[in-house]
């Protein structure tokens, strides 16, 4: 018998899995993983003293007794074991991923699927090589399918992650300029998004596809799919419904097979751009015999979080608070959406940096200021951060060095009567500026 198979048999006595030692939950298995700024394994006793029935630990001057159970690498370990629970339990998953709205996407998809199934789906952006295994170790045998989110910032994540958990169904929501510093390119970012696609052509899956995405039906070549849409041929055929003075998304939908049968959907989402993320929710829903009206209220009923185009009415203005990350991309459609946004309201752009764009990011940033400037429909721009102060003053656009510098300045400038879009990297910490706005 294997280590891992060891291992397995004492998880299945102790099925919670820690990696922090701050979280630590009477009986639970801790793992000691390494980081950049920190060693897992120093807290491996004090994680057994606050209750945890055993320590996994890749430190052998760590172990003092059988409840430390010494192994090459933690985070394999933790890795082998996720997979090697992910093939015992042998429930359907789909995975997903993107550059842009995989986390809106899993969550409605989420949503939809949870009114007919005991469901399992990723936690907030628990995406990386961690939170995927993490995932999988909460899979129980009451569940009935499982979607797992999957990021990534460099080649080869992907196809570490579905290696992992082996996804029966796989979604790209789209491929678009992000984290460039990892992966060098747009064509760096298409390859390992694309190791989805891989994987599910290697081992016979089927694929959800955005029918209105020339990249990804070119990527997709040779894998059976399921399509959605706006142009009329896929199984769910989607439009959206302009509304004055809406902000949130409305949208009509149909099937293939009941094109006369029109269903509205009125969301809490902000944003045009969240279109395909809803039209992916529905087809899986569809797919997976989903009630027409489930997957209608599970749509209305959801509300964004987190600071992902969050739609909040404060005392003196209409916020669109969308500061959890940024890309050209999502940042372009961002701007193009509020622009278009149906209201007498006047308008007033707040935008951070577009983080890790390695050496696109001038031009990056060049760029969306010529974009902005283009638009001419601002009451006022204020752009923060250190790669947009590089391009310098522009035509009245106001630029800060840091949220804080913003903050000052919105404090003595205060906005009223206006609607406001916020958005930019996390790493800029725009969501402290909100409760100025």
């Amino acid at each position: 018998m294997s280590q891992i198979e060891d291992i397995y048999d004492i998880f299945c006595e102790h099925p919670t899995v820690v990696t922090d030692s701050r979280a630590i939950v009477p009986g639970c298995i801790f793992f000691a993983l390494k980081g950049a700024n920190f060693d897992g394994n120093l807290f491996a006793s004090q994680a057994l003293e606050q209750g945890a029935a055993l320590a996994v630990v890749d430190d052998p001057s760590q172990a003092r007794d059988h409840k430390y159970i010494v192994v090459e690498d933690a985070l394999k370990t933790l890795q082998q074991l996720a997979a090697y629970h992910r093939q015992t339990m042998g429930i359907p998953i789909i995975g997903i991923t993107g550059t842009n709205g995989k986390t809106t996407t899993k969550e409605l998809v989420a949503e939809v699927l949870s009114t007919q199934y005991n469901i399992l789906y990723t936690h907030g952006n628990l995406n990386n090589h961690i939170g995927v295994p993490l995932t999988l170790l909460r899979l129980t045998q009451e569940h009935q399918l499982a979607i797992v989110e999957m990021g990534a910032s460099k080649p080869g994540d992907i196809k570490e992650l579905v290696d992992i958990a082996r996804p029966d169904y796989g979604l790209i929501t789209n491929v678009g300029m992000a984290h460039l510093q990892g992966f060098g390119s747009l064509e760096g970012v298409k390859k390992t998004k694309g190791e989805l696609y891989d994987f599910l052509r290697q081992n016979s899956g089927i694929a959800f596809l955005n029918e209105d995405d020339c990249t990804l039906k070119r990527m997709l070549e040779g894998i059976p799919h399921i399509a959605y849409g706006t142009k009329g041929n896929e199984l769910v055929v989607g439009s959206m419904i302009e509304v004055k003075d809406n902000p949130f998304l409305s949208f009509s939908w149909h099937t293939a097979m009941e094109p006369h049968n029109e269903y509205v959907v009125k969301t809490g989402l902000v944003g045009g751009y969240n279109l395909p993320n809803a039209l992916a929710a529905v087809v899986i829903g569809c797919y997976f015999n989903v009630s027409a009206d489930n997957i209608n209220r599970a749509l209305e009923t959801y509300a964004p979080s987190n600071n992902r185009s969050q739609l909040i009415r404060t005392e003196h203005n209409i916020l669109i608070a969308d500061a959890y990350n940024a890309n050209p991309t999502s940042m372009t459609a961002a701007v193009d959406n509020f622009e278009s946004l149906q209201t007498d309201k006047p308008k007033v752009l707040i935008l951070g940096d577009m983080n890790e764009l390695g050496t696109e990011s001038s031009h990056a940033h060049t760029e969306m200021l010529k974009h902005i400037k283009e638009k001419g429909v601002w009451k006022e721009v204020c752009l923060c951060g250190p790669c947009f102060s590089k391009i310098g003053e522009h035509d009245g656009i106001k630029i800060f060095a840091d949220v804080q510098e913003l903050g000052d300045y919105l404090k003595s400038n205060p906005i009223e009567g206006s609607a406001i879009l916020v958005k930019g990297s996390n790493g800029i910490h725009l969501e402290r500026i909100l409760p100025l706005c």
